[in-house]
């Protein structure tokens, strides 16, 4: 059996063995029975329990190697303790896949993990979902496999939308809300603590899924990136779009570090170049789990930022208007043939038709005028989107004014969407079932369409088109480089570095600075203080005449501030005229990752960066590290802000290269590094590493 095999029978299971059912449908251990039945489920149903003779008007057989033929799923209700006694029996029926509701386990400390790999060893070869999990609903075939008492709803949407769930209580939470929205599901599956079947294993199988538009994720953790990241892509390929809510934002502070970029390269941002390089798109707010997908689901594709806003209520068109202008969105007036054709579809002095939202006041109640006024803008060429406010006029009449859009639909593949302003879920709820996305805040609106135009626009990274060369790197030293050292590491791997001299007395300082051209930055040379300008260990515009005397004063302020009188010194050339930038590595558990960002002292202060996860083999392609530049809000700065000559972007894009390149052939052996600042010149003069910080492991580690 392939494991894709086993996942789709957990999903479409033709009979399903309920171990531990109680015949009370009120306790936790009578749900999955009950709602199996409720719900429509038309496969063979086996109860296990030695206590009861039926459960819910079916036979219940004493024990597992009772039950006629092999049930392709066990729902298993037995307490941690018990639990992998039914799961090895189980396993050795045939059976495809167990889901473990029971607790108990990694999440409780070290016996819980004792028990978890108990199960683990139980399964052998058969599927696990959980444990510690409310389980799955697949409502695409009417098959829920789950004690959630959501279930006790008798009817849910059916829609193009799947859910994957690290926490079983929000798996319930999504379907309520999505079913009092109007909003269809497709399958919903909680993996919780993920003892075998994770997240990825889904996403992997919902690409394949025809029932299954946009998935949808609530994260807590990405326990195998790799995994991740293939289904990720998988999904983005089939033009399946994933949304993902990463709870533990609070925790993106990141661990006292040797580097800046440690600190600049939280768990959390991690998670962003993760999402961001796999086309997931991060919902912001737990809300946005159901807008984003809600509208990626119509199919519809938003090819620009310009967003015709119809209202026949002023103000609440403001508050959509001025959200999207906050979001970089653009609302232009209407050009003139849009407005001539808008101002044709009504007589008297009651539109105004020059500005954008377009007021068309009595729209709200007249469907004929609406359904003309939506076919003119979707037709505009002057607009990509349309959003619709719907005001309280439309309280009166719902259906015919939610039929009169959904009429207009077929005329464009323009996204249209509505924002609901009087509170009226119900007729928020019809508008989705019809086909338009409705909102009920503005700020709604607005991540809808941001998402949108987030996966219309995203391409997947192009990986380097030719390995890159191997660089010598064996007689490297461990542990902390000093950053002469560190910059000859840079220059292997093809990083230009500044020039530079290494001394010990005032003398040697003297004749390196009239070899350098006569102005130059002294520094300490110290493998032990890597932030050399916090204790008084940088001078610069230093001459031939002051280089000197100020290498023995800093000698005796850095001995002051630290216990340690430095010996060795580093005479650097100055540079000059460029933009400061930060390059650094960074590793946690979901990978390795470059980052650039706005260097120099004020690195850490305003936190302007771009991060790319390594790919399993290699560093990054030329597109990649030109995307990262792009991304900063430093970028300007590279491409002649304000009359400022444009900056060597060409040489900032190879030495990221170079730098990815570094951290790839090092793996593991690359604990940080980080060149801080790299100066980007003006264009055709290159970059120059000014400074540089390395921590190697031991070849053995």
């Amino acid at each position: 059996m392939t494991e894709m095999n086993a996942i789709a029978r957990l999903l479409q299971p033709r009979s399903v063995a309920v171990i531990g059912a109680s015949a009370d449908a009120a306790k936790t251990a009578g749900r999955p029975v009950a709602y199996l039945r409720k719900h429509g489920f038309t496969g063979e149903i086996y109860p296990v329990n030695p206590r009861v003779d039926s459960v819910g008007g079916l036979a219940c057989y004493p024990d597992i190697a009772s039950i006629p033929g092999t049930p392709d799923v066990g729902i298993v209700l037995l307490g941690a303790e018990r639990a992998h006694q039914a799961v090895r029996e189980l396993a050795a029926k045939g059976t495809a896949a167990a889901i473990v509701l029971a607790s108990g386990y990694t999440e409780t400390g070290e016996e819980g993990a004792r028990r978890q790999q108990q199960l683990i060893e139980a399964a052998g070869g058969m599927r696990i979902l959980g444990p510690n999990t409310i389980g799955l609903v697949n409502l695409t075939d009417n098959i829920v496999l789950s004690a959630s008492g959501a279930l006790e709803m008798d009817h849910f949407p059916v829609g193009g939308i799947g859910v994957v769930s690290q926490s079983g209580g929000i798996l319930g939470a999504l379907l309520s809300r999505a079913a009092a929205r109007g909003i269809g599901l497709s399958k919903l599956i909680s993996t919780s603590n993920e003892v075998d079947l994770d997240l990825a294993d889904f996403v992997d199988h919902l690409a394949d899924d025809p029932g299954t538009k946009v998935i949808a994720l609530y994260v807590e953790s990405v326990r195998n990136a790799e995994k991740f990241r293939a289904a990720a892509l998988k999904a983005a390929r089939a033009g399946k779009p994933v949304v993902a809510f990463k709870i533990g934002r609070s925790e993106a502070g990141a661990k006292a570090a040797v580097s800046h970029t440690g600190a600049l390269a939280g768990a959390d941002s991690m998670y962003d170049a993760l999402f961001r390089q796999v086309g997931v798109i991060r919902a912001q707010t737990f809300g946005d789990l159901l807008d984003i997908p809600v509208a990626l689901a119509t199919g519809r594709k938003l090819r620009g930022k310009r967003v015709a806003i119809l209202t026949s209520t002023g103000g609440a068109g403001t508050l959509v208007s001025d959200d999207l202008g906050m979001r970089g969105f653009e609302t232009p007036a209407p050009d003139a043939a849009t407005a001539e054709a808008l101002r044709a579809l009504q007589s008297g002095d009651h539109a105004v038709l020059d500005r954008n939202p377009i007021d068309v006041t009595l729209a709200g109640l007249q469907p004929d005028l609406l359904r003309g006024a939506i076919n003119v803008l979707l037709k505009s060429p002057s607009y990509d989107a349309l959003a619709i406010i719907v005001g309280s006029s439309s309280l009166a009449m719902p259906e015919l004014m939610a039929g009169a859009i959904q009429d207009c639909l077929p005329n464009s593949d323009k996204p249209v969407i509505a924002y609901v302003s009087p509170h009226a879920p119900e007729v928020a709820a019809l508008l989705t079932q019809r086909g338009v996305p409705a909102f009920a805040a503005a700020e709604s609106c607005t991540s809808a369409l941001g998402a949108m135009l987030n996966a219309s626009s995203w391409q997947e990274p192009k990986l380097p088109s030719e390995p890159a060369a191997d660089v010598r790197i064996d007689h490297l030293p461990e542990g902390s480089l000093d950053e002469a050292e560190a910059k000859q590491l840079f220059t292997r791997f093809g990083m230009p570095c500044a020039r530079e001299r290494v001394v010990t007395m005032p003398a040697e300082a003297e004749g390196a600075t009239r070899e350098l051209g006569g102005r130059v930055v002294l520094k300490i040379l110290s493998a032990e203080i890597t932030h050399k300008s916090d204790v008084g260990g940088v001078a610069v515009n230093m001459t031939a005449e002051t280089v000197g005397a100020r290498l023995l004063a800093m000698a005796s302020e850095v001995e002051s501030k630290t216990g340690v009188r430095p010996q060795r010194f580093l005479v650097q050339e100055m540079v000059g005229g460029g933009t400061e930038l930060i390059l650094g590595v960074h590793h946690d558990a979901l990978g390795t990752a470059i980052l650039l960002g706005m260097g120099g002292i004020t690195a850490e202060l305003f936190k302007d960066t771009a991060m790319r996860l390594l790919p399993a083999q290699g560093g990054l392609g030329r597109e990649e590290a030109l995307s990262m530049a792009r991304e900063l809000k430093t970028w300007p700065l590279l491409d002649g802000f304000r009359g400022r000559p444009k900056a060597d972007v060409d040489a900032l894009v190879d030495a990221i290269v170079a730098f990815s390149q570094m951290a790839a052939q090092l793996g593991n052996r690359l604990l940080e590094a980080e060149i801080n600042p790299i100066f980007v010149l003006p264009q055709g003069q290159g970059v120059c590493a000014a400074d540089g910080v390395v921590v190697l492991a031991s070849s053995e580690s």
